[in-house]
């Protein structure tokens, strides 16, 4: 076979495969039949550009992957499941337990119980990846001013869109509370309510998401004035303190003294008027369940609670409420939420109207608290006959706003938490809170 050599060390031979020359061979047998030029040329195209247009193309399918990764609009709209095309969402801020259950955070038995327990702990972090978009969304868009019920309807179909809203499967836990000032909890607007936003009020944001019934409750207050910081701090540090405090085993009474403990710790002033901080001593933090946002146990926030230990595989909501009044609440003002008792077996009822609305309240909320809104969102009309005929059945609880005396405030702050076999998950916490 002949060889020719090629001015830059490559010869080719006459099938066209090209070979590195040896230095010591510079001169070959018998003179080639291809052009110089040629050789040259062929050289160009074989050495220099194919891998330099390789390269290009690899470079441009890598920014064309990167390009393609799906990312949240402003305002959002995506569903967070096309966010995460894994399939896998991610893990909340991880503490480990402390003192008699280190042994957990290494025991092949307890990580075990934790592989069977993935699947409800990812609906979990789906429903708490919403949360942290949602409100990273409505902290950006308040303003003075705004109604209360354009405030709540925002948050509202914002979460319908990123949790892809299906039935009983995704969508709202419980109505969103924006309760304001001296009322803690447990207040949304009617339709028709002109409430609106103003400067100097301390707003309580408190929402819910879930998917398959498995329960995001998180919390947070709002203040435009900083003569509030304070009050804000108080429970923002207080909600943090019980959730260090939490763990397997831990009673819940010694998670509702350390709260106390730092919420007291802190005063406040308002309007040259200087308060002691108090912890609401009849609200609690409570466990969690299936479709269940209060499934039996309750977490304090003064000392002097319930002996009851935590334990593992349990969620629980761990808020705290601090306020500059009395630090006691009652039922006031006009009902809005309702939820459909957990244990509650078949009761007969007279009035088809009655009958009518709790299929509506089944199929749609289940034992999932709900509020009016919904009920008119739904189409529902001329309900408050039935459903206060549903109230005196024991059918359906209604929950009433919470306050404290006319002229305090109160803030709040609250995280979802999950005891792991191996370790505690807070589960909705954000860069945010």
């Amino acid at each position: 076979m002949e060889k020719v050599d090629s001015p830059v060390g490559v010869v080719l031979s006459e099938d066209g495969i090209s070979e590195r020359a040896n230095s010591n061979n510079g001169i070959t047998d018998k003179p080639s039949s291809i052009a110089q030029s040629d050789v040259v040329e062929k050289v160009d195209v074989l050495t220099l550009e194919e891998p330099s247009e390789t390269a290009k193309k690899k470079k441009k399918n890598k920014n064309k992957k990167k390009k393609e990764k799906p990312q949240q609009t402003d305002p959002p709209t995506v569903p967070v499941v096309e966010l995460f095309p894994s399939g896998e969402f991610p893990e909340g801020e991880i503490q480990q337990y402390k003192d008699d259950n280190l042994w957990r955070t290494t025991s092949e038995e307890k990580r075990e119980l934790e592989r069977l327990g993935r699947p409800i702990y990812n609906s979990l972090r789906q429903a708490a990846e919403v949360h942290r978009q949602v409100r990273k969304h409505i902290k950006q868009i308040l303003k003075p001013g705004m109604l209360m019920i354009d405030i709540c309807e925002t948050l509202e179909s914002t979460v319908r869109k990123l949790i892809s809203e299906n039935g009983l499967q995704a969508g709202i836990a419980f109505p969103t509370g924006c309760s304001l000032n001296w009322v803690a909890a447990h207040w949304t607007p009617n339709s028709g309510d002109q409430t609106v936003l103003q400067y100097d009020d301390v707003m309580k944001l408190d929402f819910g998401t879930h998917i398959d019934g498995r329960i995001v409750d998180c919390a947070f207050t709002v203040a435009f004035n900083p003569m509030f910081d304070p009050l804000l701090e108080a429970s923002r540090e207080a909600t943090n303190t019980g959730i260090k405090e939490s763990g397997v085993d831990v009673r819940l009474c010694d998670v509702g003294a350390a709260i106390q403990e730092v919420m007291e710790s802190y005063e406040v002033e308002i309007n040259g008027k200087v308060f002691q901080v108090k912890s609401v001593r009849n609200l609690n933090g409570h466990s969690i369940g299936q479709y269940q946002i209060h499934a039996g146990k309750s977490v304090p926030i003064v000392k002097g609670g319930e002996q009851t230990k935590m334990e593992e595989g349990e969620f629980y909501a761990i808020e705290t409420f601090a306020s500059t009044g009395k630090g006691y609440v009652r039922e006031d003002l006009e009902c809005s939420h309702y939820m459909k008792n957990f244990d509650i077996g078949h009761v007969p009822l007279r009035l088809p109207r009655a009958k009518q609305l709790l299929a509506t309240i089944n199929k749609n909320f289940s034992t999932l608290a709900f509020c009016r809104r919904y009920l008119d969102r739904l189409g529902e009309t001329k309900y408050l006959m039935a459903l206060k005929n549903l109230c005196d059945a024991g059918i359906v609880q209604p929950y009433p706003p919470l306050c404290d005396v006319k002229g305090s405030y109160v803030s709040q702050f609250e995280h979802t938490i999950l005891l792991r076999p191996t370790c505690k998950e807070v589960v909705s916490r954000g860069d945010d809170y």
